[in-house]
């Protein structure tokens, strides 16, 4: 699933691109009689609605809130695309051919992750903003801008990278669930906004903390840690664009390049990348979600 930095990835191309042009047409094949009356496009009533709602109106500017792209446009509407597993935002010149949208133009658009297109923005220059979603995991949604605190969005923890993030308030935060699992809690959006599975194990690898660590039972000094690699270790991905060891794509198509660097994540049974560490990668299930740690510089900690 996209996090922060890939979302982040996504809403900074996508601001050069399409801020300040209009949406001429939207088109969609989701069509789920299972989300009929839940508030998403997947549901054609909706989706009717969601048309009318945004045809000819302007993009304002794209910006993300935890793992969610917030696109702006005139009337005071903002459209939500959280991607899930397997959605990326992409935007190019695209046709329309034997049923499927296919890109104009060669290049990474034409990546066989980029094919699986059900949603698509036509827009004022010719170009498409298009959201290929291979499992249909994907929600979109609009809302009136002026009322996103009183949505979901509204129920999601502090920006990890906002300069408002003091370590005071990182402590607070996760205190707020004292016996939980540090993997889960990182995790949990309400807590903190924006960390999954891949940070949350990089994070907790470069802290030198096993997943399983209760946070009411760690020392101030390992929380400091973990603190510090949370905006190291997100601003590392960022740099390098997110991370596309799955199927995430930034907007022009292309991969980014975390995957390269993963000290820890998928790379169980591997030798230990922390030097003089004599430890083996493992990998377990902790509250749902599979975590990989260091069975040496990790080690539970009674």
């Amino acid at each position: 699933m996209p996090e922060l930095p890939e979302v982040q990835t996504t809403v900074n191309i996508l601001n050069k691109k399409i801020k300040g042009l209009r949406i001429s047409a939207v088109w969609s094949d989701y069509n789920s009689s299972f989300n009929k009356g839940k508030g998403n496009i997947k549901d054609p009533k909706y989706f009717s609605l969601f048309r009318k709602e945004l045809l000819y109106k302007t993009i304002i500017g794209v910006r993300r809130r935890a793992k969610n792209v917030l696109i702006d446009v005139s009337g005071g509407k903002t459209i939500l695309v959280h991607m899930k597993m397997t959605g990326h935002l992409m935007y190019g010149k695209y046709q329309f051919l034997k049923g499927k949208w296919t890109p104009m133009i060669e290049g990474p658009l034409n990546d066989p992750y980029n094919r699986f297109i059900h949603l698509t923005f036509t827009l004022s220059n010719n170009m498409r903003l298009v959201l290929s979603d291979t499992r249909k995991f994907a929600k979109v949604i609009f809302f009136n801008t002026a009322e996103q605190n009183k949505n979901e969005i509204s129920l999601l923890g502090p920006e990890p990278l906002d300069k408002s993030f003091s370590f005071r308030l990182f402590k607070e935060r996760l205190l707020l669930r004292p016996k939980g699992r540090i993997k889960n809690v990182l995790m949990d959006q309400s807590i903190i906004a924006g960390i999954g599975n891949i940070y949350s194990d990089e994070i907790l690898w470069e802290s030198g903390v096993h997943p399983e660590a209760r946070v009411g039972n760690m020392a101030e000094v390992k929380l400091k840690k973990i603190y510090n690699n949370i905006k190291l270790v997100l601003r590392k991905s960022l740099r390098l664009g997110g991370d596309s060891m799955s199927d995430y794509r930034n907007p022009n198509g292309e991969k980014g390049r975390f995957q390269d660097f993963h000290k820890v994540y998928h790379r169980k049974g591997e030798k230990c990348r922390l030097k003089g560490c004599k430890g083996i990668i493992e990998r377990k299930i902790v509250g749902g979600r599979s975590a990989h740690f260091c069975n040496c510089h990790q080690r539970l900690i009674a």
